[in-house]
């Protein structure tokens, strides 16, 4: 499935009609055993697969400007130990989604770029938006929390999918607080005796901006709570930590509220990067007790994710996807017609860094166009080898996600599973054999977009060598809009 596509660079691997459809809503609740399916599901693949992102492109029929302002839609797959396989899909009933359901109308604005219908005068000095939910989900300390990171977490029962609640995390949050939607997973914990535990981050952004780092044990109680506070608006998405640290990169954005309070704008249409300003990367240790964050500055560019950080010696590595510039969300562009070719690709960038020195060095380890990955999460804030990235088919230029990369990181070997010209893929999960012995022993778990039949389906590769034909594909009924982030847990629910 590698080698479909003629190379000439004239020819697109894609067919531009087919991949806007991936955008269309998916208005529907469904809750089915999968039945048809290629290929020979693992036995000792067992547990659950949640996945969130924007399931509605639209409010009654009102298109949305940016995929990100749409309400989200949590999609649970699990895998039985009788080798069945069930797919549930629910939308988090936020506060807002039910209240325009109800009313069958717009009534908030879009953090990302949607405006009310009406004009300027229909959006002046209206600053509620709603909490979407949409952005990754997981399960951590018995519940299942859907994360939007201007926000608090919304609760859902893990077997049903059915809305519980605003979750304040046991009063860790108090109303109007937000968290982030990318925890990242400390599978040892040195501050906890080795234990597990759930490090997130939160920010307080203006003309400086604070930014709290929580842990938690695996049970849901708070470990560790410690706030800083940075000089300038931070555009933060995503961060990574190491045992002893976490690292944060602070874009060379600017916010320019005005616009978007006079209703003119929305708010990330107000959001100006500068390329010719450096980034910075903060430095904050996870121990409490030492104050000693550091701020360093380095040219970037634009950093949406992180891939994985770690400590070697007297260093400290952070992999990452960088982007030359930031394409301006404008009120008059319309994102299904995306221009890939004048786009700058996302590309995987090393930074090593030495906090004696205070130094940092940047090397390119990927130039292929890609984002969304996962790694062993035995290996997360650890040394690692191999990392899964969802890339486009051709080795140049700009594209849509259409294949699965392997990138060993100690022989620079590479391997690529296509799924052009229809699929279009989504972030893969890496889910660990049972006592596997290597690294990448485990399997691939990949949602694609088929535009030719317009459904998603659910693939299996081999994580020890994704270039194989998938071991099962697990077509759906019906088609899931281009997601986000998710998880896996072991646990089966149903």
């Amino acid at each position: 499935m590698t080698n479909l596509i003629n190379e000439d660079k004239q020819t697109l691997s894609y067919n531009p009609q087919q991949w806007q459809k991936g955008y269309q809503s998916q208005p529907d609740e469904y809750d089915y055993f999968i039945e048809d399916i290629e290929g020979n599901i693992p036995q000792e693949l067992q547990g659950t697969l949640f996945r969130n992102g924007p399931g509605l492109l639209d409010v009654q029929g009102t298109p949305l400007k940016h995929p990100f302002d749409g309400d989200g839609m949590i999609c649970a797959i699990s895998f039985l130990p009788n080798g069945k396989v069930h797919f549930r899909n629910r939308f988090v009933r936020t506060e807002g989604y039910v209240k325009e359901q109800k009313e069958g109308k717009m009534i908030y604005r879009g953090v990302f770029g949607t405006e009310k219908p009406g004009g300027w005068i229909n959006n002046i000095f209206d600053v509620n938006v709603k909490n979407i939910a949409n952005t990754n989900v997981i399960y951590w300390g018995k519940k299942l929390l859907a994360l939007w990171e201007a926000a608090e977490p919304y609760q859902l029962d893990p077997k049903t999918l059915e809305t519980i609640g605003i979750d304040y995390l046991d009063g860790v949050l108090n109303p109007g607080d937000s968290i982030s939607a990318h925890p990242r997973f400390d599978p040892t914990s040195e501050l906890d005796k080795g234990q597990p535990c759930l490090v997130n981050f939160s920010i307080k952004p203006g003309l400086s901006s604070k930014i709290t780092i929580y842990e938690f044990a695996s049970d849901g109680r708070l470990l560790r709570r410690h706030s800083h506070t940075v000089s300038g608006f931070s555009f933060i998405h995503d961060f990574a930590i190491t045992p002893h640290y976490c690292l944060l990169l602070q874009n060379p954005v600017t916010f320019n509220p005005f616009p978007y309070i006079l209703g003119l704008k929305g708010a990330g249409e107000c959001v100006n990067f500068h390329p010719e300003k450096p980034s910075k990367l903060i430095i904050i240790p996870r121990n409490p007790s030492d104050k000693q964050m550091k701020v360093l500055e380095i040219n970037s560019g634009f950093i949406f994710h992180h891939i994985n950080a770690f400590e070697k010696d007297d260093d400290i590595y952070l992999d990452s996807i960088c982007y030359d510039s930031l394409p301006q969300v404008k009120p008059d562009t319309d994102y299904k017609e995306t221009n890939f070719e004048n786009l700058d690709p996302g590309q995987i960038y090393r930074f090593k860094i030495n906090l004696k020195r205070e130094t940092i060095e940047k090397e390119m380890i990927e130039s292929r166009c890609c984002e969304f990955s996962d790694i062993n999460p035995d290996n997360v804030g650890r040394n690692y080898r191999y990392l899964f990235i969802g890339s486009a088919h051709k080795d140049h230029g700009n594209a849509p996600l259409q294949a699965i990369l392997k990138l060993d990181l100690l022989t620079g070997k590479k391997q690529l599973h296509s799924f052009a010209p229809q699929g279009y893929v989504s972030e893969p999960i890496f889910v660990p054999k049972p006592n596997a012995t290597h690294e990448d022993q485990g399997w691939i778990l990949v949602m694609v977009y088929d535009g030719d039949k317009h459904r998603s389906d659910i693939v299996i590769l081999d994580g020890e060598n994704i270039e194989k034909e998938a071991i099962a594909t697990l077509h759906l009924k019906h088609h899931i809009p281009y997601g986000l982030h998710g998880n896996w847990t072991s646990e089966v629910f149903l």
